[in-house]
């Protein structure tokens, strides 16, 4: 009988282990892997252009210059991404996830800029670690529900869905600790996604989706003056033009100012310090007044491709971790390119939320450009399955018992 017990421990441990196939056809997923590359580093490129038009006239090249090197640490962080694999990111998504953690609880005894506690610094270099936390949820929820499809079945609220909640609920929270409300928002509806296309049951997301909206609302009203002004000022801008409202106001009137083409590159007025923060969250808006309208569709088309094809990537994946990966990194990136275009159109309540791979923001573009290399794992395991166990049976660091399950 013990033998018996033994035998069925082993077998649920390397259960537990192994990726979970998906029935998938045979087709590859590498041309949507390339397409969502190219359109990835299209809008990276277009987005250190406008960066350099938007800043240097204000501020020289110290913007530019940084957000090179940023792109740069990016580029390198690419291939060590591809040879690492998307599994074994995932598979140490909990050492990343109280890694963030750790750093969170950093940047609220760190000195506040404007207010917030969302900043770390060291060695010269300022790190934003919620911006790694959208990747590592990701990554985390992906491991998580993947080697848990049986207890999604049986007992998805008990077994999968609080755990899960509880492990990353205190990290999502030291986010809203450190007054960055829109990453939380942001995080709460990755979370939600990705549990909803895992399998967990409409029933016990639904009331998060209904009851958290109005509870935030009600916590901002009562005890967040600052953020209660910019609400009252999203919903009157005009009204608000000289107070909160200014910087929407602002924005509108670049963005109305470009027609259809725009002034002129480099011609911009707002952004002579009358557009505050115009390199970072509003730098579309100064995109639509040098460039026009035409210009800022073209983004959005940028994005809306970018979506597509990762989420084919994500139906095509082979195993279900993978899926879950593609699926998530995806809709955290299109989800705060929406927030982020609906601030500067006035239809969002303004918020620090950067476009993804065009705004000034080192930690932004690098969690993004981490973001897109896991994608392009997903697609060429699709493939070419398993191409990283391969090329780890080459280094001793990676032929160890644990590799060797998975």
């Amino acid at each position: 009988m013990k033998k018996k017990k033994n035998d069925n421990n082993n077998k649920t441990m390397t259960e537990k282990s192994t990726p979970i196939e998906l029935d998938r056809s045979s087709s590859s997923a590498l041309p949507e892997g390339a397409l969502f590359l190219i359109t990835a580093v299209s809008i990276i490129f277009f987005g250190l252009i406008v960066l350099y038009s938007t800043s240097f006239s204000v501020y020289g090249y110290s913007f530019f210059q940084k957000q090179m090197i940023w792109m740069t640490l990016g580029l390198f962080a690419f291939p060590v991404i591809l040879f690492v694999g998307y599994r074994m990111l995932s598979d140490y998504s909990v050492l990343l996830l109280y890694i963030c953690g750790l750093l969170l609880i950093w940047a609220l005894f760190s000195r506040p800029i404007k207010g917030a506690y969302r900043w770390v610094s060291f060695a010269g270099f300022t790190l934003q670690p919620s911006e790694y936390v959208k990747v590592t949820l990701v990554l985390f929820l992906a491991w998580f529900y993947a080697n848990r499809t049986r207890a999604i079945e049986h007992a998805p609220l008990l077994k999968v869905f609080l755990p899960a909640g509880l492990i990353a609920g205190p990290v999502i929270a030291l986010v809203l600790l450190g007054r960055d409300l829109g990453t939380t928002i942001l995080l709460g509806t990755v979370f939600l996604a990705m549990s909803f296309v895992a399998g967990i049951p409409l029933r016990y997301i639904l009331p998060f989706i209904v009851g958290l909206p109005p509870l935030a609302v009600l916590i901002i009203l009562k005890f967040d003056p600052e953020r209660s002004s910019r609400i009252i000022s999203f919903l009157d801008p005009e009204n608000c033009q000289s107070a909160d409202g200014y910087q929407l106001w602002n924005s509108l009137l670049a963005l109305g100012s470009g027609n259809w083409f725009g002034i002129g590159f480099t011609e911009s007025r707002l952004k002579l310090k009358y557009l505050p923060e115009a390199h970072t969250d509003f730098i579309l808006s100064i995109v639509g007044e040098e460039l026009g309208f035409v210009a800022v569709t073209s983004v959005i088309v940028s994005y809306l491709l970018l979506a597509f094809f990762g989420f084919r990537i994500a139906s095509k994946a082979r195993t279900r971790q993978g899926m879950l990966v593609a699926f998530g990194m995806c809709t955290y990136i299109t989800l705060q390119a929406i927030i982020n275009l609906g601030v500067i159109c006035g239809a969002l309540p303004t918020k620090g939320m950067p476009a993804p791979m065009i705004s000034y923001g080192g930690s932004s573009l690098l969690a993004c450009m981490i973001a897109v290399a896991i994608v392009f794992c997903v697609a060429l395991d699709n493939t070419y399955p398993k191409y990283d166990e391969l090329l780890h049976r080459k280094l001793p660091f990676f032929s160890g018992k644990d590799r060797k399950k998975n």
